[in-house]
């Protein structure tokens, strides 16, 4: 008999709401299942905790890719099964995998669909199962974070985005596999677990969440004409025809920079660092998708 557990982030909506959760539930035969509801992101590790110690199998999550992140840093490597319930602004990892936001299909996906085991990365330490960026794409989300997201969805993102353009470089040395890959001026660095890490944009096409990679992409770019060029070549999904983008993949990237410089998780703001290391770990989480039919 499967363990369910919801954890929801009670500031986060879709659909009819947690009554809508809970009705569905019901009906599906899990009228009682453990119940955790956050205020905020950050004390959803707790309850992740407590759900597996109260001997939870099955955890559906509640919330936006923040919310789904702090569960999956928590239960990484356990054999504990998420199933998301994207209720945030861009849910891009629900996105990826063809999970609805629609409570009764992405429900029935957590309790009937396949399991798939999905590599993560980890970010000086901390688990991601989207993206991670520095310099600019950290700036962007933060901005967005400080209220606008409420207000404007996902259009906050580009608010944000254009105001930051004229940001300064920093001098970077990136390290791909322990090989130098670029050395000198930066203003993006930006690394994908999966194809589409923003809005409806596949920004790194190559990329899947089981072959053990991560892609990355760090762009010079910095006047406005600069990055008004980079964005259309990514839109396009020609991001490799630009010439302020370069790429690789790899399972190990070391970051140094030459001033402290804020760095994102799957568009969660983290303090500035000069120092960032990312690290691929395979096949260490298991999430419900859609059947593969």
């Amino acid at each position: 008999m499967t363990t369910i557990a919801v954890i929801a982030h009670s500031k986060k909506t879709f659909g009819g709401g947690l009554g809508e959760l809970r009705r569905v539930l019901h009906d599906a035969g899990h009228p009682e299942p453990l119940w955790y509801e956050v205020a905020k992101s950050r004390q959803v590790p707790k309850c992740a905790k407590q759900a597996m110690a109260d001997g939870a199998d099955l955890i559906f999550v509640w919330g936006g890719d923040g919310t789904v992140q702090r569960c999956i840093n928590t239960v990484a490597d356990t054999d504990a099964v998420i199933a998301i319930l994207p209720a945030g602004t861009a849910n891009l990892l629900a996105t990826n995998l063809g999970v609805p936001q629609d409570v009764a299909e992405a429900v029935t996906i957590g309790l009937h669909g396949d399991r798939r085991t999905l590599d993560l990365a980890t970010a000086n330490g901390e688990h991601f199962a989207v993206m991670a960026g520095a310099g600019l794409d950290a700036l962007m989300i933060d901005g967005a974070d400080a209220g606008l997201k409420d207000r404007m969805g996902r259009a906050a993102y580009l608010w944000t985005g254009a105001r930051n353009l004229k940001t300064s470089p920093v001098n970077a040395k990136v390290e791909v596999d322990g090989r130098t890959f670029h050395k000198g001026e930066v203003t993006c660095v930006l690394m994908g677990n999966v194809k589409d890490v923003f809005g409806d944009i596949e920004v790194f096409d190559g990329a899947r969440p089981d072959d053990g990679l991560l892609e990355i992409g760090i762009v010079t770019a910095q006047s406005q004409g600069e990055w008004i060029r980079t964005l259309g070549t990514v839109v396009m999904g020609k991001t490799e025809n630009s010439p302020f983008v370069i790429t690789a993949r790899g399972s190990k990237f070391k970051m140094k920079f030459d001033a402290p410089t804020p760095y994102e998780i799957d568009g969660g703001v983290r303090k500035k660092v000069k120092k960032l290391k990312v690290k691929v770990r395979p096949k260490a989480i298991t999430i419900c998708v859609p059947n593969a039919s």
